[in-house]
């Protein structure tokens, strides 16, 4: 069987032009969120907003989802990015065994007002940091060091180098043209919905150096900012861990 390389984020982290990109590669197939979907409409859909009028897939669930993405890594290498609170109830190691982890991580103060924007009816479960930060302990207790994590705002001020340095930690060759691509609609990363969440990837031409933001939460309402101090210890506790560019070697395939 191939890799399968699953890249666990929060919302708002960049994480689907990371996907973007490396649907650019052309040698693996991607999935966008699949857990997720069967969060909102699968059979054991734990979406806390769900109601009896929500759309539902009959035969969608995380083990069919599981099942599908050993398939299809017995064809070629997979890679997918999602998010830890879809797999809520917890799974068992069992079903996390076959899977090549590591995590991307954004400042909250960046990526919560930007959720509020597009989601202004959220609810705390459904931001995740806790689960990111639970599946992360997880995995570095079971492997006796810790995954591989992303920063985003390392990742935008260094994308080449940044990348670079997460291919060499998962063990797959880096590709620097799939750091560019066209602008365009993204279909396939729009199985939640189209617009506002997107937008910004349907414009880019790819993963460019950006300066870094420094977001705030000093005119958000008090609920975000409770949403705020809960999720930074979480945010803090893996950012030590966090690859740095001066890490990247090319890798040989």
């Amino acid at each position: 069987m191939h890799k399968v390389l699953i890249l666990w984020s929060t919302p708002r982290t960049t994480s689907t032009a990371f996907e973007w990109m490396m649907r650019m590669r052309g040698d693996m197939i991607c999935f966008h969120e699949p857990f997720g979907e069967a969060w909102y409409k699968g059979d054991d859909a734990a979406w806390p907003r769900l109601t009896p009028d929500s759309e539902r897939v009959p035969g969608l669930s995380r083990q069919s989802v599981h099942d599908r993405l050993l398939a299809a890594a017995r064809h070629k290498p997979v890679f997918l990015k999602d998010m830890p609170h879809y797999l809520v109830p917890d799974v068992d190691d069992t079903f996390l065994a076959p899977f090549i982890h590591s995590f991307l991580i954004r400042n909250p103060a960046n990526s919560i007002p930007s959720i509020f924007e597009r989601g202004p009816d959220w609810v705390a479960a459904e931001y995740g940091f806790e689960e990111h930060r639970r599946l992360f302990d997880r995995i570095t207790e079971r492997d006796g060091k810790p995954p591989p994590v992303i920063d985003s705002d390392d990742l935008l001020e260094n994308p080449a180098g940044i990348v670079s340095a997460w291919c060499r930690a998962v063990g797959i060759e880096f590709i620097p043209a799939a750091l560019s691509w066209e602008p365009g609609a993204r279909p396939e990363v729009d199985w939640y919905e189209t617009g506002a969440w997107h937008d910004a990837l349907s414009a880019s031409d790819g993963l460019k150096p950006m300066p870094r933001a420094c977001g705030s939460i000093d005119s958000q309402p008090d609920h975000v900012k409770k949403i705020y101090a809960q999720a930074l210890p979480h945010y803090q506790h893996l950012y030590p861990h966090r690859l740095r560019a001066d890490e990247a070697q090319p890798v040989t395939a």
